[in-house]
């Protein structure tokens, strides 16, 4: 069965995170995915430890199921087989700086001369246009600025990021999300258009909760750990040897929650007689709960929590993610060819369509890699590519 964006293609110009994983989703559902690289070090994200035999793995997994052609695109004829390549594409998807395409000539209304259809996304960290358009914006940055830092973490203590680029990887979710959009659009009339992605915008947009508080009451939100902003109980609590997250927010749940605890004093407490008096004096709560729950083992309290219904889980490590059973039941775990290294283990995708299912073909390949096949497909005759290659024009 085919993907279902099979026979598309979609031209990457991706650096580090987000335009790759968004090229990545799109590969996965088919797209024909040719990521144009520089000469010499490519994506940088080429560079980023760990490293796999001298491939890092992470570039495994974020171009996986795209071809890497290495373009010098400060030349003029390498500006021309970019264009060339252009006229066949549906799509092209850039995260560099802001101006930099357009420095290049490649360029939305470049290539929209020579492929009228285009479709032409970039993501960025403060979006195309405003004052602060031409700012780098690395995923630390754009945490910090969007307001994400200042809810994460712990009351009174340093400041902290997540623990994954979210501002990258939520910009590359729009960018797919906005592009299969506007294929839809162009088969409906015909048109190509501009995708502007900014990275702050995409951050800004996670804090619906937050955000929505703060214009409808003037409180300014906070970080509050693992808790929720308008629920208790509802965050991680410590057990005897270790942590178990759990959720009883409703009447009969917080009730049930008593019974596991075996507290009812809990259930007689005025101040945790509803949600709101429980989330209003959630501080108090968690030490009245976790003084209880230290007395035994994070096994014990799952199985007396699940016996009661009440929606819980496990803290786990990386390690234990990927070894847990419904992780392995449900095959999340792929190994995909590589030329130079075998087979290599990544987190596939997601999706699961029916009828259309993603590919996992291969992992993200050597630089230039499919160089010489790409411009086979565009015309370039084998002694035309030498003499390139030899110009230093594509590698």
């Amino acid at each position: 069965m085919s993907a279902p964006l099979s026979g598309f293609r979609l031209i990457e110009l991706g650096n580090f995170m987000a335009a790759p994983f968004a090229g990545m989703v799109l590969a996965d559902l088919g797209m024909d995915v040719v990521k144009v690289e520089p000469p010499g070090t490519g994506d940088h994200t080429r560079a980023t430890p760990p490293h796999l035999r001298g491939h890092a793995a992470g570039f495994l997994t974020l171009n996986r199921n795209k071809r890497s052609v290495v373009v010098n695109l400060k030349r003029e004829e390498g500006r021309e087989i970019f264009l060339r390549l252009a006229r066949t594409a549906d799509v092209v998807l850039e995260n560099y700086r802001p101006g930099t395409v357009r420095d290049l000539g490649i360029d939305y209304e470049a290539v929209r001369r020579v492929r009228p259809e285009i479709i032409y996304c970039s993501v960025s960290g403060f979006g195309q246009t405003g004052p602060e358009a031409e700012r780098p914006g690395l995923d630390l940055v754009v945490q910090a600025e969007s307001g994400l830092m200042s809810v994460n973490g712990h009351p009174n203590q340093p400041p902290a990021k997540v623990g994954v680029p979210i501002a990258d990887l939520t910009a590359a979710l729009y960018a797919a999300n906005a592009i299969q959009s506007a294929l839809i659009h162009r088969l409906r009339a015909g048109r190509g258009q501009y995708i502007d992605i900014s990275m702050l915008e995409s951050a800004l947009s996670l804090a619906v909760w937050e955000v929505s508080g703060y214009l409808a009451s003037g409180e300014i939100p906070t970080a509050i750990g693992s808790a929720h902003r308008g629920a208790a109980p509802y965050q991680a609590y410590r057990t005897a040897d270790g942590y178990v997250t759990l959720g009883a927010t409703t009447p009969r749940l917080w009730e049930r929650f008593c019974q596991v605890l075996e507290r009812p004093d809990l259930l007689a407490e005025p101040r945790f007689a509803d949600n709101a008096s429980r989330t209003r004096n959630r501080a108090e709560l968690a030490d009245e709960v976790e003084r209880t729950m230290v007395l035994a083992p994070t096994a014990v309290w799952m199985a007396r929590l699940d016996a009661a219904g009440i929606p819980c889980g496990v803290l786990r490590r990386y390690d234990q993610v990927v070894a847990a059973p419904q992780i392995q039941a449900r095959g999340v775990l792929a190994r995909l060819p590589h030329p130079e290294l075998g087979l290599v283990e990544v987190v596939g995708s997601p999706l699961r369509l029916a009828e259309t299912p993603p590919r996992l073909d291969w992992a993200g390949p050597p630089l230039g890699a499919h160089t010489a096949e790409v411009l086979d497909e565009l015309g370039y005759d084998r002694a035309e590519q030498e003499r390139l290659r030899e110009a230093g024009v594509i590698g």
